[in-house]
């Protein structure tokens, strides 16, 4: 079992990188991929842990298992005013022109937060940018960490609500970010050695034509894969990412897109109870690259 899709609280996950790689030892997940939100940060503890204790029985690791973490990234971007994500995986992560573009992207993050910040501040939640970044230190910064902020300040009573009075899509206090598109996603993962993944399309809730449309357009851009296996899809929605993969010569991903306790519920791994990912799906991606 795999797992392609997974977040650390390096963004909006509520695991470190180590503790995610010591789960994968002990729950039998042979590989995944840490993608978090527009960050490769949390890449380097990743791949030390994997190192340290893969193949050695140890108390983070009785039965001596073995696991691959692959460096991954989830970009997200805009397209015809929706948000859609594109997952890059075996990226390599160091390159110069894909560091240079990821700073692009937190300096971009910074001045939004601090507008966010202000605007709670107005709103009778005295924030500052450097107080959140204290409480959360190392992450890139998310509306997930502003809601557990305001959940754990008393503010408000649940993460739903956060979002819905304060910092959700349609909340006072909140602010879009610069995204980029994702045909330029695409071209910037390429150009770190990567494989470029459709995120949960279903998600999206384009029409068929729509969504054929996009996955076509990005695979002109040099697209690999569709994430067609995913903790939330119904049988028939796996199946119906699946034949549009194979309509438009596409490979298949698949990940739960783990977060910890900010997705209650949700396994890493197994998503919601039904998820398996088999091993040969990350064997074909990196066999087609």
């Amino acid at each position: 079992m795999i797992d392609l899709h997974v977040h650390s609280h390096f963004s909006d996950g509520s695991f470190s990188p180590r503790q995610l790689v010591e789960y994968a030892l002990t729950h039998g997940i042979s590989a995944f991929a840490l993608t978090d939100h527009d960050t490769t940060a949390g890449l380097p503890e990743a791949f030390a842990a994997a190192k340290e204790l893969s193949g050695r029985r140890c108390a983070a690791n009785p039965e001596g298992n073995t696991v691959e973490v692959i460096a991954g990234i989830e970009f997200s971007t805009e397209y015809e005013g929706r948000d859609i994500h594109i997952v890059g995986l075996d990226i390599r992560y160091q390159d110069k022109v894909f560091s240079e573009r990821l700073e692009h992207f937190v300096r971009s993050r910074e001045n939004r937060n601090e507008k966010m910040c202000a605007l709670l501040t107005l709103h009778g939640i005295p924030l500052t940018y450097p107080a959140l970044r204290e409480r959360f230190p190392g992450a890139v910064i998310t509306r997930a960490h502003y809601a557990r902020f305001l959940l754990e300040e008393g503010y408000v009573k649940s993460i739903p609500e956060a979002f819905e009075r304060y910092v959700g899509d349609h909340a006072p206090c909140f602010i879009p970010r610069e995204k980029v598109s994702p045909v330029e996603a695409v071209s910037l993962i390429r150009s770190a050695g990567g494989i470029p993944v459709l995120a949960h399309p279903v998600l999206y809730r384009m029409s068929n034509r729509r969504l054929e449309q996009l996955a076509g357009l990005l695979k002109e851009a040099g697209l690999a894969a569709i994430e067609a296996l995913y903790s939330t899809y119904t049988p028939a929605e796996t199946r119906e990412m699946q034949g549009l993969a194979k309509k438009l010569g596409l490979l298949v991903s698949g990940g739960s897109d783990f977060h910890g306790a900010n997705k209650p519920g949700l396994q890493f791994g197994t998503g919601y109870g039904r998820l398996f990912i088999p091993e040969d799906i990350w064997e074909n991606l990196k066999q087609a690259r």
